[in-house]
C-alpha cells in the first residue's frame, strides 16, 4: 500500500495584498510576492514593507507562508541596498527569500543570516549535482528549471535530499528559464532586471517563399506568429510529481487576477489533498481540469516534463480554446433569512445572465440573475459600473469572499 511521507506545498502567486489573502484563503499553503526591489516583475503591483508586515500577519494566522523574489540578474550597482532590504525582509517574518545572482545570495547570507534562500529557477538547475553544489552553500531549496523532464527529477528525487520546488501551471517563457535579451533589444527593457516587454508574445509576420528556376519570387505564404510557447498545466499529472519527491508545487501568475489566482489555487488544493489521502485509489476527475478553463487564457500543455514539445505546443495562428467564464463579482455580505446577498461587481452581469458562484473548498453552484438593487434599493437590470455594490438573491447561501462568474 502506497503511503504519502510528505504532501507538497501549494505555492501561490500573489501580485498584491488582495491576492495574497485570496490565494491563502482558496487553499495556497504559501505564496511568492514581489518587494520593490530586486525582482523580476516591475508592473506586478509590488509589496511596501508595511504590505508585507500585513501580508506576512494574515499568512501565518492561517499557517501559511510568504515568499519574496528577488531573482533579478545583477549589474554593476544593482546590489546596492540588497543588505539592508534582505535584513528587513528578516525582520518582518518572511520565510524565504527566491534568489538567482550569488551575489545577491553572500550579500544574504551575511546580512540577514537565518534568512532562508531559494534558488530561483533563473538559474537554470537542471541535474542532481547542481542541487547539491548550492546544498553546500546553504540553500534548503531549489526552484527546478522549467526544462526539465519528469525523468530527471525523479533521478534527482533520488541523489539528494534538497528540496525541489516546480512550476506546476502557468505561462511559460520561451526562453531557457527566463533569460531573455528580446526585450532588451527591442524594447530598451532589461528582461532580467524587472522590464520584461514580452516581446516573445508580439505577432511577427512569417513568410514561407518560394523561388522559380530563374529565382522569382511565385508564391508567399503568411502567418500570424509568435515566439511564444503554451501555458503549462500538470493537473493530472499531480500523482507523477508527489510521488518524484517535489517538495513545492508553483502555480505561476503574479500578474493575473484574483478570479484567476482562487480558481487555480482551490483546485490545486483539491487534487494534492485527494491524492495523498488515498493514493491507492486516487482517480482524476476530469471537472477539475474544466474548472481550469474557466480561467484559461491560452492553451494548455505539460511543457518538457514528458516530451520535447513541438509546434502545437507553441502559439500562432487561430485560437484554440478561450476562457469560458468572466470574473463579475465578490461576495461581500449574505442574509439567509432573505437568502440576498451583497455583492461588489467586477464586471458587468445582469438580470437574465447565466451566473456561478463559487468559494474557498467549494465547488459551487450556477443559476439564473432575478432581480437586482443597487445600494439605493433601488431594483436594477443590469451592474454596468465597476466595484459598485449591489444586491441580489441567490438559491444557495454564500459567505464573504465568495466569487460570481458569469459565461461568456
Amino acid at each position: 500500500m502506497r503511503t504519502i511521507t510528505k504532501k507538497p506545498e501549494v505555492l501561490a502567486p500573489a501580485g498584491n495584498l488582495e491576492k495574497l489573502k485570496i490565494a491563502i484563503r482558496y487553499g495556497a499553503d504559501a505564496v511568492y510576492i514581489g518587494g520593490q526591489a530586486y525582482g523580476l516583475r516591475s508592473r506586478a503591483g509590488n509589496f511596501s514593507y508595511e504590505e508585507m508586515e500585513e501580508g506576512v500577519a494574515f499568512a501565518h494566522s492561517h499557517q501559511a507562508k510568504v515568499y519574496v523574489a528577488a531573482n533579478m540578474v545583477a549589474h554593476v550597482g544593482d546590489t546596492e541596498g540588497a543588505g539592508a532590504f534582505f535584513l528587513k525582509l528578516r525582520e518582518i517574518g518572511i520565510d524565504a527569500v527566491i534568489v538567482s545572482d550569488p551575489a545577491l545570495i553572500q550579500i544574504c547570507f551575511e546580512h540577514a543570516p537565518g534568512l532562508p534562500v531559494h534558488l530561483s529557477t533563473q538559474a537554470s538547475a537542471t541535474n542532481y549535482k547542481t542541487l547539491e553544489f548550492w546544498k553546500k552553500r546553504g540553500l534548503e531549496r531549489v526552484v527546478l528549471a522549467r526544462e526539465v523532464s519528469m525523468k530527471e527529477i525523479q533521478e534527482m528525487g533520488a541523489h539528494t535530499d534538497v528540496e525541489m520546488e516546480a512550476f506546476i501551471h502557468g505561462a511559460m517563457c520561451i526562453s531557457y528559464s527566463g533569460r531573455c535579451t528580446l526585450s532588451n533589444h527591442m524594447a530598451n527593457r532589461d528582461a532580467n532586471r524587472g522590464g520584461c516587454a514580452q516581446s516573445c508574445r508580439w505577432k511577427y509576420d512569417l513568410f514561407e517563399v518560394a523561388y522559380d528556376e530563374k529565382q522569382n519570387l511565385v508564391d508567399a505564404d503568411e502567418e500570424p506568429f509568435s515566439m511564444s510557447a503554451v501555458d503549462l498545466s500538470m493537473i493530472r499529472y499531480i500523482p507523477d510529481m508527489v510521488e518524484a519527491g517535489v517538495d513545492s508545487l508553483k502555480i505561476e501568475g503574479r500578474m493575473k487576477s484574483i478570479h484567476y489566482v482562487s480558481t487555480v489555487a482551490s483546485i490545486y488544493r483539491k487534487v494534492v489533498d485527494t491524492y495523498c489521502a488515498d493514493p491507492e485509489n486516487f482517480e482524476f476527475d476530469p471537472a477539475w481540469e474544466e474548472e481550469l478553463w474557466k480561467v484559461a487564457q491560452r492553451e494548455l500543455s505539460t511543457g518538457f516534463f514528458y516530451k520535447e514539445p513541438t509546434e502545437d505546443e507553441q502559439l500562432f495562428g487561430k485560437t484554440r480554446k478561450i476562457p469560458q467564464y468572466a470574473f463579475a463579482a465578490q461576495v461581500l455580505a449574505f442574509d439567509p433569512e432573505t437568502n440576498i446577498a451583497t455583492l461588489q461587481q467586477r464586471n458587468n452581469f445582469g438580470v437574465g445572465d447565466e451566473i456561478e458562484f463559487y468559494g474557498p473548498g467549494d465547488t459551487g453552484f450556477k443559476q439564473t440573475v432575478k432581480q437586482i438593487w443597487n445600494e439605493d434599493g433601488e431594483m436594477i437590470d443590469r451592474a454596468p459600473n465597476a466595484m459598485m455594490t449591489v444586491k441580489m438573491v441567490v438559491d444557495r447561501p454564500v459567505e464573504p469572499f465568495y466569487f460570481m462568474r458569469k459565461k461568456k
